[in-house]
């Protein structure tokens, strides 16, 4: 099969550049041909506002060359991560008109809501939802506190559900989660074209002796993944176990115990699974609606036990005394709590453990991945 996949990479890598470059190397390894069609936010420096603008919204340019490379390379499908905002949706007009199906990977909430987060003010937010505008977000200024900004990604979403192209030009959608999908399916999207597929990783079965004598947190260093609420935590337990915080972020001097806390900065990929392989448990406070945590399916991998919020696919990829434990999010006291339980009982932690890497071999590996795409594939073909 060649696939023809699509992705506006963003200024500062995440978890959607992660998948994209993992799914190619997957499909490559498989035998099937893949042809690129990319944009890159750096390119925004140089671009006046107005231009980014309008490309944001139909980018003329995506859609005649989107075009002419189908006709050159004359693809079975069309794959699209992400086409915002250089790219636009025009690309989804191309494709249709050249009579290739396409699949849209659904890595945030970008299509209901003009942050991509559903949350405002630090707080979860759903007031986007079930408009067919997106006013509410332009009226509070959610896309980086800007009302203009806010307005240009709503005009898009606007603009592209007037022409149906968000109904009738995309043939599949896939969802990480079966809670990111309830959201669409809420939000008035064709259920029926939705399907679930989490994201998976490649990783070694993990070499751990006994639990680590520290806990561990990987990730941004910002409010909405929970920093604040760990620190806390931390903060109010007579005897904190060594914490180490991996990541950068706006938090990265927030204080706390410095005597448990250890700052390591920005980790590669290697160093990170290296501290999971040592830690005693992964906490992740995360306070909003995460697309899909690839951290909790490194540390499944790992065979790490993971301490996490209930809320959104977290509290669905985590079982509750099963594969992770699960608190309120925000609630620093819950968390300590639940710290201090997972501590003094060590026994109940490693069956955890076991469970979590059983998990990971069920659902999160490349081989069950791969076998999930092709069903999605010949589903848009069919």
């Amino acid at each position: 099969m060649k696939i023809l996949v699509v992705h506006n990479a963003y200024t500062q890598p995440g978890g959607e550049d992660v998948v994209f470059h993992a799914e190619i190397a997957l499909l490559e390894a498989h035998g099937h041909q893949v042809v690129r069609y990319t944009a890159d936010n750096h390119d925004l420096r140089d671009s006046a506002r107005a231009s980014v603008a309008a490309r944001t919204i139909w980018n003329g340019a995506s859609l005649r060359d989107v075009r002419a490379l189908i006709r050159q390379t004359r693809p079975d499908l069309m794959h699209v991560h992400n086409t915002f905002p250089l790219i636009s949706p025009t690309v989804y007009h191309a494709a249709q008109a050249e009579g290739v199906r396409v699949v849209q990977t659904l890595h945030n909430f970008r299509l209901i809501c003009p942050n991509a987060m559903l949350r405002r003010a630090g707080h979860t937010c759903e007031e986007c939802v079930g408009t067919s505008t997106r006013w509410p977000g332009v009226v509070h200024g959610c896309y980086r506190g800007s009302r203009a900004a806010t307005g240009v990604i709503a005009a898009m979403l606007t603009t592209h559900g007037v022409l149906g192209t968000w109904r009738h030009k995309i043939d599949r959608y896939i969802a990480l989660s079966e809670f990111a999908k309830s959201k669409f399916v809420q939000d008035g999207w064709p259920e029926a074209k939705i399907v679930v597929k989490p994201n998976f990783v490649e990783c070694e079965p993990p070499v751990r002796n006994a639990p680590g004598d520290y806990v561990l947190f990987v990730g941004r260093l910002s409010q909405e993944k929970g920093l604040s609420t760990l620190l806390r935590a931390m903060a109010t337990m007579s005897h904190p176990p060594l914490l180490k915080i991996a990541g950068q972020g706006p938090l990265m001097d927030a204080g706390g115990p410095a005597t448990r806390i250890e700052w390591l900065g920005q980790q590669t990929r290697e160093q990170t699974l290296a501290l999971m392989c040592g830690a005693s448990m992964l906490i992740m406070p995360s306070e909003w609606y995460e697309g899909m945590p690839l951290t909790i399916v490194e540390a499944f991998a790992m065979g790490l036990p993971v301490i996490t919020s209930r809320i959104g696919t977290m509290a669905e990829m985590v079982s509750h005394g099963l594969t992770g434990l699960l608190f309120p999010p925000g609630d620093a006291n819950a968390l300590a709590d639940t710290i201090g339980w997972a501590l003094a009982h060590p026994g109940e932690m490693e069956a955890i453990a076991v469970r979590a890497r059983q998990e990971f071999d069920c659902k999160y590996t490349p081989e069950h991945n791969y076998r999930r795409l092709m069903e999605i594939y010949h589903g848009a073909l069919s």
